[in-house]
């Protein structure tokens, strides 16, 4: 089959690779109809995790049942399916807690596993023709049949649920304000989010004009952190209080204010400084414990100089860690059915497989309006 390989640094390549097969009874093989590009496959494209040369990429994806192992018993040949990122057993101490980002099963001595990604596991991504799935009955989650919602439904795979678990991390309620900060597809999910569950204000900080624009659309408050301090523009506009809560939905590439240089650890500290005394951090952007392009020694080791005495000042509370996707894809895809979320607006370009090496490149220098791609194995879409 035809999957997305990682080559090197900046370098992709769509080659010939074995096709899946059935490992295991509780196994299905899907063919793979949409499968998203995500902010987190970037880090791996720029040199910055330890990902080797020949990694299937691919943990957002979508498709139809095409065989079913001899113990599953609740899928059928033909069923439209979406996998979430985690690659989960449903039986273990965390499944059970329905912690599914960090199953103790799939991937022995690290707790969570994924789809295409470094260090989780040994699971080929679905950046491919096809895909195998294990624990499929727990993992698949079914679709109406057709192609109907195709692109909003591949954003259950992560980033809807995952912009929906920055609003849970951080506990946001109705009526709360919120400060979003990253206005890329995670942002983007997690300001869309906070407005579904009913939060009366919402700020999206970013610097990209075009996703500024679109959280505006949506009905967030945009604030350019290259126009001044965000934590003191947000003040201004709540009365010098700070908002409720705070989503960090960028992760340890960010960028200082004038967007010169990284800074790992700045967005953290604007939070701490967004946010009022006694409220809550929801932090589902990506920090890692090895970073080989960190700006310094301890941010290569993950380790990064946070404000904890102005957090513990402010009596804040923080909440950390990936989406634990079932938790959530379930109500997301009837809120998708009912027409009352509409997630999709995020995707930029629908391209066939073939060009995923063009994509990665654009989306990963932002360029030509690039900033959610979803791939379409077999078929020749352009958009």
């Amino acid at each position: 089959m035809k999957a997305v390989v990682y080559e090197e640094p900046f370098s992709v390549a769509v080659r010939d690779v074995q096709d899946p097969s059935i490992q295991h009874p509780n196994d299905v093989i899907v063919r793979v109809t949409s499968t998203a590009i995500c902010g987190s496959d970037l880090h791996m494209y720029e040199g910055r995790t330890a990902a080797e040369s020949g990694i299937v990429f691919g943990h957002e994806n979508l498709g139809v049942i095409e065989e079913v192992g001899s113990g599953v018993t609740s899928l059928s040949e033909g069923d439209r399916v979406v996998m979430p990122f985690n690659v989960a057993c449903g039986f273990c101490k965390n499944c059970l807690a329905g912690k599914t980002g960090f199953c103790l099963t799939v991937n022995p001595g690290f707790a969570g596993g994924a789809y295409g990604y470094v260090a989780m596991g040994p699971f080929i991504g679905g950046q491919a023709e096809r895909l195998r799935v294990p624990y499929a009955d727990f993992n698949c989650l079914k679709l109406p049949p057709g192609e109907e919602f195709e692109t909003d439904f591949v954003l259950l795979a992560d980033i809807f649920p995952t912009g929906y678990h920055g609003c849970e991390l951080a506990q946001l309620s109705p009526g709360e304000s919120v400060a979003v900060y990253g206005a890329g597809p995670v942002g983007l999910m997690a300001a869309y989010s906070a407005l579904l569950r009913g939060a009366s204000k919402v700020f999206s900080v970013d610097r990209v004009p075009e996703r500024l624009a679109k959280a505006e659309e949506i009905g967030a408050i945009p604030i350019d952190f290259t126009k001044g301090d965000p934590a003191e523009q947000i003040k201004e506009q709540t009365g010098g209080e700070g908002t409720d809560k705070g989503v960090d939905a960028v992760g340890y590439q960010a960028q200082a204010h004038d967007a010169s240089h990284e800074e790992p650890a700045i967005v953290l500290n604007a939070l701490v400084e967004t946010v009022r005394p006694t409220g809550m951090l929801g932090v589902p952007g990506l920090y890692v414990p090895s970073d080989p392009g960190g700006p310094d020694e301890h941010a290569k080791h993950g380790q990064l100089l946070v404000s904890i005495g102005r957090m513990f000042e402010k009596g804040q509370q923080m909440g950390t860690g990936q989406c634990n996707v079932k938790r959530y894809n379930r109500q997301l895809r009837d809120l998708i059915i009912a027409g009352r979320a509409k997630p999709s607006f995020v995707v930029s370009h629908e391209l066939p497989l073939d060009q995923a090496p063009q994509a990665y490149e654009k989306f990963d220098k932002r360029v030509e309006g690039y900033t959610k791609v979803v791939l379409h194995p077999g078929h020749a879409l352009a958009a």
